[in-house]
């Protein structure tokens, strides 16, 4: 190397000794800005080159001192640049690496480690380098510390690894292929047996006191429900509101997805049971038995735990992971029925959204359905006639559906149906003498809140001996129950002029009173609900269910939407949230409402959001209207910083450009604390005739003082505008 440049290098050196150490003295109160951030995430791309720069000087000072290399004035020339350069490019990717440490998720034990054996590798090199032609370092001084130099590489490149990959990075692909541990399932415990492995195999790699990724420890109970630096994880009894499923289900493009994109992602099942423990109150110390029997939780948990040679050998392959995968829809779950199982399990969801489409698209996995539940959707005799394509269909949930015994007829081919559950249904005791001979195969057929009575059930058991009939609860008034509330079967709340509630109960005999004035409906003074009741404006029911015999069910609300017209057409006129793009304008008027939880893809996409600009947009009326009111339906959710809008602005005109304000208004705002909620604020106006309308929607410029994110622009998230 050239006189004047190794002394400059020299020079160079004793500034990164100076320089890094008055920033290891004084990491606390860094404050890094944008453009060294940038620098600090080079720390990655570069720090493989004084890795292999200074693991070559390394094994050249090891035999630095053999007579034959000794006296090679090249060797000694080439050893000695060699060594300098790698020794400053260790200085850069240390200080670039303690640039990128300030960054948010970048904590614990690791990053401590991973920290001062990179620093120390550093300054051992620089010390090196300054004594290596001193008298006394000798032959054993130079191999101890080049043995050293490379063990302590080899250490920091693992604490490097386990920071960016986690700590089982090098044992993950034996360690994730060992099955869980068998246990009993009268011994099973819901959290020991089965939602923790679950976190141990694709979160706690991350999220442990070692490697404390956005302050988070997901190793015990205690600092689960702590959660971390983005607030609680868990919110008990409430999925949609808990961060822990909001980011699972986040797309995997978003940086706040987990586990993040190339770690091992959860299956579907393993989101399922997470959902349902939380859904349970996330309780870390009941056991499986402790559950009902049919209970979601502990037949999902059993599948699981139960070893595949436990289960019914099938005789088909399994289907293609990428086109299970890609038939799963918002309201269409495939799960696998056990681990390692071929058999799949399909679940479908909103009646007002079905479709015999969603049985047909799933002729690829036909013979890997065994379990098929249809409660509560329209299914239509015709509609049997796919259900029979699944020809290995075990079980099959037809539950308060629209089907006859000729429709069912076609199940008869089904040699494999062995549970088969018709409660709810319209059949009566013809049509099942009828029915059930023809049904070989099945086992179980349950009937209850049909048009059967006690005897018809005990007629139908004796003439199918083969056949267990359950006939249901027996309501002799002398162990109580209490009813689940009430159900919603208008097909939308959002209606044009007038709407007939329809708010019913699935079991016989039960009254149903409500009330529209605030009061909670109780069992004597309260109105009942007889499907006369007409609304013909916003109204806010509040219902619950009585029956003698029975405790009344929790009260429940119902929200109704008048909104009378429909713009023909519409146009942004700033850009929405990456994010909740949801369909556009189309979204303010398409009668679909969303639900809190707008971080799931399953609701995210009735919500359209903005943070950054207005939500504005002009939409058209191809015939003049006469409006008078807007109504703006959004949502609250103050602990994430998602806040009503500032002001809605209401313009209107003849033609697009030539529109006037016809009103505008604020929202209230929510206080410290605030549950989250859905709410609608209007404005209204004098009457005008409009073929254009603008609105503009603003969301809060400055978050309050007693928020974590006090004087950030709030998110304002709206699924539904109503115009009278």
């Amino acid at each position: 190397m050239h006189l004047r440049l190794r002394v400059f290098a020299e020079q160079l050196l004793v500034a990164s000794n100076i320089f890094i150490l008055f920033l290891l003295l004084f990491e606390s109160k860094l404050v890094i800005p944008a453009w060294l951030q940038t620098i600090g995430r080079m720390h990655p791309l570069i720090l493989h080159f004084p890795i292999v720069i200074l693991l070559l000087a390394m094994l050249l000072e090891f035999f630095r001192f053999k007579p034959e290399y000794a006296e090679n004035a090249f060797y000694r020339n080439f050893l000695q640049g060699l060594l300098l350069i790698g020794t400053l490019f260790a200085a850069v990717t240390v200080i670039m690496g303690l640039f990128l440490s300030r960054e948010e998720g970048y904590e614990g034990a690791t990053l401590n480690y991973h920290k001062w054996t990179g620093a120390g590798i550093f300054f051992f090199a620089s010390i090196i380098y300054w004594v290596r032609n001193a008298g006394w370092y000798k032959s054993v001084t130079a191999k101890a510390g080049a043995l050293l130099t490379v063990v302590a590489l080899v250490l920091t490149g693992h604490f490097g690894a386990a920071l960016t990959h986690g700590s089982n990075f090098i044992w993950e692909p034996i360690s994730s292929k060992r099955e869980v541990a068998e246990v009993p399932l009268d011994q099973a415990m819901v959290y020991a047996h089965v939602i923790r492995p679950i976190l141990e195999q694709k979160c706690t790699s991350c999220h442990n006191p070692d490697k404390l990724k956005g302050e988070l420890i997901l190793t015990d109970p205690k600092s689960i429900m702590k959660g971390g630096k983005s607030g609680k994880l868990i919110v008990p009894g409430n999925p949609q509101m808990s961060l822990l499923l909001q980011r699972v289900h986040l797309p995997m493009e978003e940086k706040k997805h987990m586990p993040p994109s190339g770690k091992t992602q959860l299956t579907l099942q393993e989101i399922s049971l997470l959902t349902l423990w939380v859904k349970q109150k996330a309780d870390f110390n009941k056991k499986l038995t402790d559950l009902p029997v049919s209970d979601s939780l502990r037949v999902m948990a059993a599948a699981f735990l139960q070893p595949h040679s436990q289960q019914e050998a099938y005789d088909f392959p399994a289907a293609d992971e990428d086109k299970v995968k890609s038939l799963n829809t918002d309201y269409r779950t495939i799960l696998p029925l056990a681990r390692e199982s071929p058999a799949l399990a399909v679940n479908i969801y909103n009646a007002s959204a079905y479709h015999v489409k969603q049985l047909d698209e799933l002729a690829d996995i036909h013979k890997q359905v065994i379990s098929l539940n249809l409660n509560k959707m329209p299914v239509k005799d015709a509609d049997v006639k796919s259900i029979a394509k699944f020809e290995n269909l075990r079980k099959l949930d037809l539950n308060f559906t629209d089907v006859s015994a000729a429709g069912l007829k076609e199940l008869a081919g089904l040699k494999y149906l062995q549970n088969l559950t018709l409660s709810g249904t319209k059949l009566n005791l013809n049509d099942l003498k009828g029915l059930l001979p023809q049904l070989k195969s099945v086992k179980t057929v349950a009937v209850w809140d049909t048009k059967l009575s006690a005897a018809d059930v005990l007629q139908l058991q004796q003439a199918n001996k083969g056949m267990t009939i359950i006939g249901g609860f027996k309501d002799d008034g002398k162990n109580p129950l209490k009813l689940n509330p009430p159900q919603m079967r208008n097909a939308s709340p959002i209606f044009a002029q007038t709407l007939v509630v329809d708010i019913q109960h699935p079991i016989k005999g039960v009254d149903v009173r409500f009330s529209m004035d605030g009061s909670e409906p109780d069992s004597i003074r309260s109105p009942l609900l007889d499907h006369k009741t007409v609304i013909n404006s916003n109204t806010t029911i509040r219902a619950k269910a009585y029956k003698n015999g029975w405790y009344g069910s929790d009260m429940i609300v119902f929200d109704y939407y008048k909104s009378a017209y429909q713009p023909d057409s519409g146009t942004l006129l700033a850009p929405l949230n990456r994010v909740h793009q949801a369909e556009g304008v189309k979204t303010f008027f398409d009668h679909k409402l969303g639900v809190i939880g707008a971080n799931n893809p399953a609701w995210a996409n009735n919500w359209a959001g903005v943070r950054d600009n207005d939500m504005a947009f002009v939409s058209e009326f191809k015939k003049p209207v006469t409006l008078s009111s807007l109504g703006v339906r959004y949502m609250v959710e103050e602990d994430t910083g998602i806040f009503p809008p500032e002001l809605v602005e209401i313009w209107g005109g003849t033609t697009r450009d030539n529109m006037k304000l016809l009103t505008k208004f604020k929202a209230p705002m929510p206080v410290k604390g605030e549950r989250p909620s859905l709410q609608s604020v209007a404005g209204s106006f004098k009457p005008q005739q409009v073929s254009y309308i603008k609105i503009i929607a603003k969301p809060l410029s400055k978050i309050p003082v007693w928020h974590r994110n006090k004087d950030k622009r709030a998110l304002l998230l709206v699924d539904e505008m109503f115009l009278n």
